[in-house]
């Protein structure tokens, strides 16, 4: 009788949790995650696009007769993809990917790109990962997306090795999209722990202080905050799936979750780019805001007929490249004298050194695990002289 009795109880709990979760949703918008960042520069957001024509690139099996470019193009010549590597070469450890020379911009390019559903070398490496199975100095990553980046720099350390030794005036940059992004960020943190792979190769010239993610406005990935593998093996259960997200939404406190060190979150500086106001279908003179955030990062999903859309590297690539166009028309980087630009570019660094020093402070008072030991990879003890050094994923 008393088991009876329950179950009402239980069903008006689930009931109202849902309903709570749902109208959280449908008042919570996407701009509302950035509203207290920053603006972004047109100088630091400049690259965006180039790194995104250039991930779209490896779908491509031959850049000299294109089947999927954008409609300016991908801005790339042929005659400078160093390699490029598919399925079949990496046996599915990792997804295809390139190394590109640009000589324009004077950058070293590791371009991977993203899941492809039909692969099931992709699906595993994804699933391939449970709540706290890994860690890496000092904090809990992606166990497959892990094992993937260890790949790729042990195949390509020496070519890139080569490279850096070859061309000493240029950067060195890792670009990946959706699941690449992942493998790339890993790698970064990889590469920098493991420099004399790459000839030693100074970290000014690497991805070490700073590692940047790009998210467009309402982006469902950076903001699942249950496990990727149980979305994928729930997919026959949605509904329950809901109800269980639901109620887990809605009871766990943002401390605990800040407090959970096996939780991933989109990692380093962020940019958020936003195109569109909620409930309205024309689009806005787009902006961009930027920061180091440590509570509140992408925490929830937001209700959007945009979620898989704004996912696509493609939008990312048309939305980052209007975005750039109207900040520089209202800002146009070349009327800016040499001399000034450079001093203005140091004052960009030197704020955002200035901001991953009040996050981790932050993070430290909000008692997130590790925040009172930083990695070596992102340690602000360095003399002046570095503190200008950037990194863009």
């Amino acid at each position: 009788m008393s088991v009876a009795c329950c179950i009402p109880l239980v069903e008006c709990v689930s009931c109202l949790a849902c309903v709570r979760w749902v109208w959280k949703k449908f008042l919570y918008t996407a701009g509302q995650e950035s509203e207290n960042w920053g603006a972004a520069t047109p100088e630091e957001f400049e690259p965006i696009p180039r790194l995104c024509r250039y991930i779209l690139s490896v779908y491509e099996d031959d850049l000299r007769n294109p089947m999927w470019a954008p409609p300016e193009g991908y801005g790339m010549n042929p005659d400078w993809v160093l390699l490029k590597k598919e399925y079949t070469d990496t046996q599915g450890k990792v997804s295809p990917y390139m190394i590109y020379l640009d000589h324009e911009n004077s950058d070293i390019v590791l371009a991977i790109r993203g899941l492809d559903m039909g692969k099931e070398s992709d699906i595993l490496m994804l699933l391939d990962n449970k709540l706290g199975q890994t860690t890496y100095d000092g904090g809990y990553v992606h166990n497959g997306l892990l094992k993937a980046a260890q790949y790729v720099l042990e195949e390509e350390c020496g070519v890139l090795r080569g490279l850096v030794e070859k061309f000493s005036g240029y950067s060195l940059t890792f670009a990946g999209h959706s699941l690449g992004a992942g493998v790339v960020t890993l790698l970064t943190l990889l590469a920098v722990n493991n420099r004399e792979k790459l000839g030693g190769i100074e970290r000014k010239r690497m991805y070490a202080d700073v590692i940047n993610s790009v998210v467009l406005q309402d982006d469902f990935l950076p903001r699942t905050t249950v496990a990727l593998e149980h979305a994928f093996k729930s997919l026959l259960c949605f509904p329950s799936l809901m109800c269980i997200m639901c109620l887990k939404d809605t009871c766990t406190l943002e401390e605990k979750m800040l407090q959970d060190p096996r939780r991933l979150y989109a990692p380093g500086r962020l940019y958020h780019i936003i195109v569109r106001k909620p409930f309205r279908f024309k689009k806005i003179t787009p902006l961009v805001r930027t920061a180091v955030p440590v509570d509140g990062r992408f925490e929830h999903i937001v209700l959007s007929c945009n979620i898989i859309s704004d996912h696509a590297i493609i939008w990312i690539l048309q939305e980052s490249q209007r975005t750039l166009t109207c900040m520089l028309e209202k800002e146009p980087i070349m009327k800016i004298p040499v001399a000034q630009r450079m001093e203005r570019q140091a004052s960009i660094a030197k704020e955002h050194m200035q901001e991953h020093r009040a996050a981790i402070k932050r993070a430290v008072a909000l008692d997130v695990p590790h925040a009172n030991s930083p990695p070596s990879y992102g340690t602000f003890e360095e003399s002046e002289s570095e503190e200008g050094e950037n990194s863009n994923v």
